[in-house]
């Protein structure tokens, strides 16, 4: 038998039994902590925050901001139909704040945070993504986390994408927590998807359980699309349910703006229906639509809004506004669309790779070290006046460097051409070796 850190340890050999003692050090959790030097991205905060991290855009949301008191062309924020600055948005969000404040309603949604509008809200996103019902969530990384947890005991199997947002594999942690069985398929592969499915649908079978397939409408770091038609194609294969997450999708795709689902034209396919208000919404907020019974369940189920404070009416009447632009105003997402096409028809026409996407995520993919992507960024930043989100390793595989655009309705062609020339010219730079030279520290004094 073994006992604790610090006590004797005893052994049993040849029915003898033997004591030795064990000295191990007690780690406190603060040292381990400090020692750690703030995990894998954290440990370049001293030469990063302020500035790769945690940067501070200043003034008013728009294609162009301040950023260290210089202007620059904004192209990391995920208003991808301007609505964040639109003046009749802005006047309801205004409106609904000088009569209810930032309080009402107070209390969580089942004991006294109710109201009609939430109740409204509610209605018109799931009639506008053809759903019988859905529910409003405070905030969507923690309502996708919270409805895997609700939707799927540990009988039930999940099988999902190798490239699920974080708040799918967090919701997946919890599955596991409790016992269930989850199978990966490599990003959008069918034929392995076929065979993970058939694997959980045998496991569930003998556990007496269900499937879950959880994958994205738009995934967001490579902007391609989730293989949604092929995915429901094989409902007639194997019987199982399938959790979109569509937070990229929701007013950029489809005819309408009601997102992949209608893109693909399989809405009726799509059994959970979720996306966030913090995209095209520009807002804060999430849902997820369904059958009615299914969504009841969830309402009065998933503990992330059981247990938190109901989402405070000036967000609650900016997304009925929000959704109204989006229904009557399709010229934002034709905009969208019409910039999105220039630039990446502009970033392959001068040789760059921005892989398969089929959104407006534009990803940029080129070749360097933590020093080339870090001195790269700041050439982009200091010299060229543009500020895009940037990815590296720990990230993504060492080598690699991915800049990440994202287009929005308020941009406008002049911008598209000016930052491909900028793009040509650091990459041009980056060839030559320029970029290989000590990373600056450009953290906050």
């Amino acid at each position: 038998m073994r006992s604790t850190i610090g006590r004797t340890v005893c052994q049993c050999r040849h029915n003898k039994l033997t004591f030795n003692y064990i000295n191990v050090k007690k780690v406190d959790i603060f040292e381990r902590i400090k020692n750690d030097a703030g995990g894998p991205i954290g440990r370049y905060q001293k030469l990063s925050h302020g500035y790769f991290s945690f940067p501070k855009l200043e003034g008013p949301i728009a294609p162009r901001m301040k950023f260290r008191g210089k202007e620059v062309l904004t192209w990391s924020l995920n208003n991808y139909l301007g609505l964040a600055s639109n003046p009749e948005v802005m006047a309801v969000d205004a409106e609904a704040a000088k009569e209810y404040g930032m309080a009402y309603p107070m209390g969580a949604r089942m004991m006294s945070g109710q109201t009609v509008v939430h109740e409204q809200l509610e209605r018109e996103l799931a009639a506008f993504v053809g759903k019988p019902d859905a529910f409003l969530l405070n905030f969507g990384y923690q309502g996708m986390v919270s409805i895997i947890d609700t939707l799927t005991t540990a009988k039930d199997v999940i099988v999902y994408d190798s490239e699920a947002h974080a708040c799918i594999i967090d919701g997946l942690l919890l599955h596991k927590a409790k016992g269930g069985k989850r199978f990966v398929f490599p990003h959008n592969n069918m034929e392995n998807c076929r065979k993970q499915l058939s694997r959980a649908v045998r496991l569930a079978k003998e556990n007496g359980g269900g499937v879950l397939l959880i994958t994205e409408g738009v995934f967001g770091m490579k902007g391609d699309l989730g293989k949604l038609d092929e995915i429901v194609a094989m409902k007639k294969e194997f019987d199982f349910r399938i959790l979109v997450d569509d937070a990229h999708g929701f007013g950029t795709m489809g005819k309408r703006g009601a997102g992949t689902p209608e893109h693909f034209g399989v809405e009726d396919g799509i059994d959970v229906h979720f996306s966030t208000f913090a995209k095209s919404m520009a807002g804060i907020g999430a849902f997820v639509a369904s059958d009615k019974e299914i969504v009841d369940y969830l309402r009065y189920n998933m503990r992330s809004q059981t247990y938190a404070k109901s989402l405070p009416m000036p967000m609650v009447k900016g997304a009925l506004k929000r959704l109204d632009m989006i229904r009557t105003h399709p010229e934002l997402k034709d905009k969208l669309w019409e910039i999105t096409r220039a630039l990446q028809k502009g970033f392959r026409d001068n040789g760059f790779d921005i892989g398969v996407t089929l959104s407006p995520v534009t990803p940029v993919y080129m070749k360097g070290g933590v020093e080339e992507a870090t001195n790269l960024v700041v050439d982009l930043r200091e010299n060229h006046g543009l500020f895009c989100s940037v990815v590296t390793y720990p990230v993504i595989p060492k080598g690699e460097i991915i800049l990440r655009i994202i287009p929005t309705a308020l941009h406008t062609l002049d911008d598209v051409k000016y930052t491909i020339d900028s793009f040509v010219s650091c990459r041009s730079k980056l060839d030559s070796g320029a970029y290989c030279k000590p990373v600056p520290d450009m953290s906050d004094k």
